[in-house]
């Protein structure tokens, strides 16, 4: 290895210590230094050149890579090293020794001490007295440092040591550096509570061990024969314990889980988390249900350049809340393309969204396995998409298991074996857009069940349309032609064929104008817009009302599919209309931002004749006037915000369906949302999510740290969901529970509640406390608590990864 090139500099005194950062007045003085290492190694030309390069330029920041915040280690090897202090003696290429205030300066790494001797030959540097280490934001102090730079092996007697990554920090007998990722602390204690005034003081939570091996390539620190205290409880000894450094994943065992369960009684899981590849990872649930035996379940997730996904299991031998059955459910989900290798085919797209269970009780007994599987529809979902150009394929197959309950059966969705789409689609050709869509679906399910036969179904969808577009408006002609054929397995009672075929045309206008002025309200410059729409269609009647139904349902009675041509989601009904949607929108926005301030609008239907076409059980619509839809939302201040909508029967005077909410957050951890959903007749919930800090009750309204680093020591939160159903006059779902946010650990204790029938519900209690810079120990309710809360914050999450030059010298 080559030798370091060593610039020597004298100082009558220590530097200032006037900042911290790459930045700060350090770096001025760094700026000099820099100047004279120049001298020094390439000659006094460069002295020169520099000064006549700078002479006539303002002195400004520019990027620069040689602000890394890692450096790598062929690069350390050939940077220079900058020796500074009072006294400097030494043979040149061999010894350099500096005495009082003496300063080692390479890289990423600052020595400091009373006395520094320095041999080239061997890197090796000997530090005694007041030693400061700084390397890449770890720091370590103590009397007597022994380290060779490159190879950073060597030792240190009696050392403090602070992390920069977790912040933790502690003291032992002795540190041995292995290399430039290892170490090994020995009779060490560990912990990140920060330290306080009072010589009372002490912190809440710290390990003491016989050794700990720091890993920083992995990121993991484990303490052997190591004794944990919290809160002045001292913890069975342990032989070994491992903890994360960083928020770098790690493979290990996780803390233990326990948790208390209506269904399972006790629940006690070990996890495993197998850190397979940076792209990919495996994690074991292994877990002991004291009312029903062991349940071995696990997940594995990838993500490689063109594909991802996660396959999610539990086996449950032996269930003793079923008789002793096996159980076992899997969930899958996969999307990516295949790379066909032919050129004139291009690549193939491909997803997957598979789900099975084992039984039709899974849903209630496992209601966390995984989102998909809580549920009583379990799709399994395959398929294939092409496309080039303007024309795009697709090829799909569904298949739905349906798990059933002898107190509420559910009619099972048709499975689709196969389908087929194919589209071809141009916009702006000479002003106009056009689309033709064809599909060939064969639909089956248990007849039985939908009384109506499993068919073959193909249908024709082309339409064109000229859009007319202005800056103050828009007017678009379109003209449709939906046609399909049906084969049915047997032939309709209704008509007694085995095969229908229905062909109908759609001629809609949609048109708008857009009315723009300048206005202020409460001092806000704004910019307000007025927004007339008017949306003719014309359906000739086409009977199908004897057809079955396969996938059709109406559409939602909303501001989106007030403006549609069809009233039915799907392909077995197209509505016959007759019929104008009138209505008006107005935004105030914000005249320097472009934000939308406020929202208003309002829309109706004036129907010209009846609408026949209906869904079975369905009569024909004859009401000249729709519903009224009127809806709303305000986002003033990023504080508070709105949202309603409400479908107005003018007949009856009332509401059919009202939804109204709103959200105050007037800062970090500071939330409540609120909503009021009522469906006449059928449903009508109050549903109220929150995070706020208890202390504010009583004036304390902590500190404003920012996201993720809570509010200060000391706080108490209360967070939770709670919907009611006010129909049927019970709470449905719940979650609540409380977080204390210490000096250097947060608890949690969550109540959990899940309705799983009309009479029964699940019930969970989960507790948990987190220790900064260490790990969590119980069940934790933190993805149950950002699910269930919009905009739930955590108190201590790292949001982004600590940099060297945030603790700089």
């Amino acid at each position: 290895m080559p030798r370091p090139k060593i610039a020597l500099l004298s100082r009558p005194s220590p530097w200032p210590r006037a900042g911290r950062g790459p930045f700060s007045l350090r770096a001025t003085a760094w700026a000099s230094h820099a100047l004279v290492a120049a001298t020094l190694l390439q000659g006094g030309n460069a002295w020169a050149q520099l000064a006549a390069a700078t002479a006539d330029e303002p002195l400004m920041l520019r990027r620069t890579p040689l602000l890394r915040d890692v450096i790598p280690s062929e690069q350390r090897r050939n940077l220079p090293i900058f020796v500074t202090g009072e006294r400097t003696t030494g043979l040149t290429d061999y010894r350099t020794t500096v005495e009082g205030n003496a300063e080692f300066r390479r890289a990423d790494i600052v020595i400091r001490a009373d006395k520094l001797d320095y041999t080239q030959p061997d890197d090796l540097a000997i530090a005694m007295g007041n030693v400061y280490i700084n390397r890449a934001g770890d720091i370590f102090t103590g009397p007597h440092l022994e380290l060779q730079i490159d190879a950073m092996q060597g030792f240190f007697e009696r050392p403090s040591y602070r992390f920069l990554g977790t912040n933790a920090y502690g003291q032992g007998s002795r540190i041995d550096f292995i290399d430039d990722q290892h170490m090994v602390i020995h009779d060490v204690t560990y912990t990140t509570c920060q330290r306080r005034p009072g010589p009372s003081w002490m912190p809440d939570w710290v390990i003491s061990a016989r050794s700990l091996e720091i890993d920083q390539g992995t990121g993991q620190g484990v303490a052997h024969d190591g004794v944990m205290q919290f809160k002045g409880l001292r913890m069975p000894a342990v032989p070994s314990l491992s903890f994360p450094l960083t928020e770098a994943r790690q493979s290990g065992f996780l803390p233990p889980v326990i948790g208390l369960n209506s269904i399972s009684g006790v629940e006690t899981m070990i996890p495993y988390y197998w850190n397979i590849a940076p792209n990919r990872d495996a994690t074991l649930y292994p877990s002991l249900l004291s009312k029903r035996g062991v349940d071995l379940a696990g997940e594995f997730r990838y993500l490689e350049s063109n594909y991802r996904g996660q396959i999610r299991g539990n086996y449950m031998p032996d269930d003793q809340l079923r008789n002793g059955i096996d159980r076992w459910g899997i969930s899958a989900l996969h999307t990516g393309t295949i790379d066909t290798g032919i050129d004139a085919v291009g690549a193939v797209g491909f997803s997957a969204n598979i789900n099975r269970a084992s039984d039709n009780n899974y849903w209630r007994d496992f209601p966390r396995t995984s989102v998909s599987l809580t549920q009583r529809l379990l799709p399994t979902d395959l398929n294939f998409s092409w496309g080039r150009g303007d024309f795009t394929l697709n090829a799909r197959s569904l298949k739905w298991q349906t798990l059933q309950d002898v107190n509420s059966v559910i009619v099972p969705p048709y499975d689709r074996l196969p389908q087929v789409v194919a589209r071809y689609g141009k916009l702006d050709a000479n002003g106009f857009d056009y689309s033709v869509e064809a599909d060939y679906t064969q639909f089956e399910s248990n007849p039985s069940l939908t009384n109506q036969p499993n068919a073959r179904r193909q249908y024709l969808l082309g339409q064109i349309s000229r859009p007319f577009l202005a800056p103050g408006g828009f007017f678009t002609p379109k003209v449709q032609l939906h046609s399909r054929h049906y084969d049915f397995e047997y032939a309709l009672a209704s008509t007694g064929q085995t095969q229908d075929n229905v062909t109908v045309p759609t001629f809609s206008i949609d048109s708008g104008l857009v009315y723009e002025r300048n206005t202020s309200l409460l001092g806000r410059a704004l910019i307000q817009t007025l927004e007339p729409r008017a949306f003719y269609v014309r359906t000739p009647f086409r009977n199908q009302n004897n057809l079955p139904n396969y996938d059709t349902a109406r559409s939602d009675f909303n501001f989106a599919s007030i403006y549609n041509e069809n009233a039915f989601v799907g392909n077995d009904r197209i509505s016959d209309n007759n019929l104008l949607t009138v209505g008006v929108t107005t935004r105030l926005i914000d005249a320097n931002t472009g934000a939308e301030a406020a929202k208003f609008g309002i829309a109706q239907r004036l129907r010209f004749q009846d609408q026949k076409v209906v869904l079975p059980g369905e009569a024909p619509v004859t009401d000249r006037l729709s519903d009224v839809m009127v809806g709303g939302s305000v986002n003033w201040t990023e504080k508070w915000a709105f949202d309603s909508t409400v479908q107005y029967n003018p007949k009856t005077d009332r509401s059919v369906r009202s939804s109204i909410g709103g959200r105050y957050s007037p800062g970090d951890y500071r939330l409540i949302n609120a909503a009021y959903r009522l469906q006449r007749g059928t449903s009508e919930q109050v549903d109220v999510g929150w995070q706020w800090p208890i202390n504010d009750l009583w004036g304390d309204f902590g500190q404003e740290l920012g996201r993720g680093r809570g509010q200060g020591p000391g706080r108490l939160y209360t967070v939770g969901r709670v919907n009611y159903s006010m129909f049927d006059s019970k709470i449905t779902d719940a979650v609540v529970g409380f977080e204390y946010e210490g000096d250097c650990w947060i608890g949690r204790v969550v109540l959990e509640r899940l309705q799983s029938s009309t009479t029964t519900a699940n019930k969970r209690l989960l507790f948990q406390i987190e220790f900064f810079g260490m790990s969590r120990v119980g069940s934790s309710p933190l993805e149950i608590l950002r699910r269930s809360i919009p905009r739930y914050q955590y108190l201590n999450e790292q949001v982004m990864t600590p940099s060297r030059f945030s603790n700089y010298d």
